[in-house]
């Protein structure tokens, strides 16, 4: 039974692929097009499925459209629709400034619904040409699949607790917005899931996260991360303001009051221009108004579910800075978050939450989950203890175009032993090797890597990447040298193999590695385990024992506005247009 789940809706589209209850590929768009997050969350944009994405999956399984027995897309049309459209019609307007406030919040709202609701045919007859083999001999009509619209904030509960290492969870979904809500609870125990309620919009903390992020000067849905790296250098000082429209009620519900943001800390920075002492703080005053919202939210689900272990998903559960507070709180013994937490997880979601429906039996049952808060699921068969679910290719093909291109290279023997001579030397190094990570982060197969022991390194790495000089890079580490090196290292069963949550350096060791630190001596770590990437795991190991330092800084494989190199090619094209040192691309180093 092949179920393929499919995010399109707003932005990070992506498609995931299961066989029988394990998950065999999955992958963002944008690592196929090169547009950042596949395309803007625009209503003009819904009609855009991954078709690149799906072809991957396809592709992986051995698969055409025709063999699919499932399909799952990450949104439902109805939950957003509502009573709005009795007739089955919209009415759009020739221009905005026609638009009249009704039961529309925006005057593109009813060409976003209708380009969703047209998804099913959009898959079969909207395929680019040189794709369309995979695809071929499907008709909407007659497709031999079963098409599934699944809630949005269902799709990131989905891809947290069916992927967690949990048997039982609380499970926390905070996010932007779907159809209807921006927060979700549940709670997973005996395979089976209860839903235990939802926030919905315009109360929002993800949302207000991007108002602020625009305020500061920066692409909404895009780059917040860029605000959490900013909060440490600054001081919450606007905390108390934020607070006073930020409401916490009972039973897990809060409130995002009205806020002119312009009118209560001053004009909006202006995209490129200097970083004021007033843009700081308020970075470090919404970082930490949303760590501590969150504490309080974990709080009324730990005594409502009784659980100990929380599996998180949504937009907001990226943020690393607020998942460490989140465990070193002790409100539960174990935090695990969906490494795509983002909206591509929600393809990986719907997958998940259909394939487990239809194993148990209930794929009639619908994926309606507020008339009966409880739904039995099949037994799990795969959970999440890697990201590297996207495509790799052989030596062959990576020679293959090397000989092409007419470029120097030497194939080596010892990939690990030679890349770490190279980063002995304070060499940057591209790394592309084996499958692509699934999720934002490189996490050491379409990496850039360095060693930390240069305290110049992170300026040189920002420099290559074209980025702000406040943004940190991370360390990555092997699993078993954690403990010489950061802390708390027995958090989470002394893991963080998805680099979304943060430690703090070891006393006497800060020194030796400050290019891996932030401006707060404190480090996002990534854990290497040697069972999922045994290339990787051994680099970092080689690298010890040349310089006493079994650390490493990683950081994606781009340059500013584009994303992850995902293809050979992609790779070759960012290392000839940076001032990389060397690549080593499979077996092959090239160097300039």
């Amino acid at each position: 039974m092949l179920t393929l789940g499919i995010n399109a809706s707003f932005h990070d589209s992506a498609a995931a692929l299961m066989v029988d209850g394990e998950v065999i590929a999955a992958a963002e768009e944008e690592r196929f097009t090169r547009v950042k997050h596949g395309k803007r969350p625009v209503p003009f944009t819904a009609w855009e499925l991954p078709y690149h994405a799906i072809d991957f999956c396809l592709k992986e399984a051995g698969a055409t459209l025709g063999d699919l027995a499932h399909v799952a897309y990450s949104f439902d049309p109805r939950r957003f629709l509502g009573d709005r459209a009795p007739d089955g019609r919209f009415t759009l307007p020739l221009q905005p400034s026609d638009f009249e406030a009704g039961p529309w919040e925006n005057p593109w709202d009813p060409l976003f619904a209708a380009y969703v609701m047209s998804a099913p045919r959009l898959l079969t007859d909207a395929v680019p040409h040189h794709l369309r083999k995979r695809f071929a001999g499907v008709r909407h009509a007659d497709a031999p699949y079963r098409w599934h619209f699944v809630p949005h904030h269902l799709c990131h509960q989905a891809s947290a607790f069916l992927a967690a290492p949990f048997s039982s969870c609380a499970v926390m979904t905070l996010d932007g917005r779907g159809e209807q809500a921006s927060t979700c609870y549940g709670r997973y125990r005996d395979h089976r899931y209860e839903a235990l309620g939802e926030v919905h919009v315009p109360h929002s903390l993800g949302l207000l996260y991007e108002r602020v992020t625009s305020h500061l000067g920066f692409l909404h849905s895009s780059d917040e991360y860029k605000v959490m790296a900013m909060a440490a250098l600054g001081t919450p000082r606007y905390a108390d303001l934020l607070r006073e429209h930020l409401v916490v009620d009972a039973d897990g519900q809060y409130r995002t009051l009205p806020l002119d943001l312009t009118a209560r800390f001053g004009p909006a920075r202006v995209p490129g221009s200097a970083m004021g002492e007033a843009y700081l703080d308020l970075a470090a005053s919404l970082q930490d108004v949303l760590e501590e919202t969150a504490l309080r939210l974990a709080v009324w689900l730990r005594e409502r579910t009784g659980e100990d272990r929380l599996a998180m998903a949504g937009g907001v559960a990226l943020n690393c800075v607020m998942n460490s507070r989140l465990r070193d709180a002790g409100i539960f013994r174990e935090v695990w978050v969906q490494p795509a937490a983002g909206d591509a997880g929600t393809a990986l979601g719907a997958a998940l939450w259909v394939d487990a429906l239809a194993r148990s039996g209930q794929t009639d049952r619908g994926t309606d989950t507020s008339t009966d808060g409880t739904v039995l699921l099949a037994e799990r068969r795969w959970q999440m203890d890697h990201a590297y679910l996207g495509p790799a290719y052989s030596d062959e093909e990576i020679e293959a175009l090397l000989q092409w291109a007419q470029l120097r290279y030497r194939k080596v023997e010892n990939v690990a032993a030679e890349t770490a001579a190279l980063l002995a030397g304070n060499k940057i190094i591209g790394w592309f090797q084996g499958r692509m990570e699934f999720g934002p982060r490189a996490l050491g197969a379409r990496s850039l890597l360095a060693s930390p022991v240069d305290p110049a390194m992170q300026a040189r790495l920002n420099e290559l990447k074209d980025r702000e000089d406040f943004r940190p890079v991370a360390p990555a580490v092997n699993r078993e040298d954690l403990a010489d090196w950061f802390e708390p290292a027995d958090a989470n069963g002394g893991e963080s193999p998805f680099m979304l949550f943060v430690y703090n350096v070891k006393p006497g060791r800060g020194e030796r590695i400050p290019s891996a630190l932030h401006t707060d001596r404190t480090a996002r770590v990534q854990t290497v385990d040697a069972a999922t990437n045994p290339v990787f795991h051994d680099l970092l190991q080689a690298v010890g024992e040349r310089t006493g330092v079994p650390v490493l800084v990683n950081t994606s494989f781009n340059v500013r506005g584009e994303p992850i190199v995902g293809t050979p090619k992609a790779a070759l094209e960012a290392f000839f247009s940076t001032p990389l040192d060397a690549l080593v691309i499979g077996s092959f180093i090239l160097e300039k």
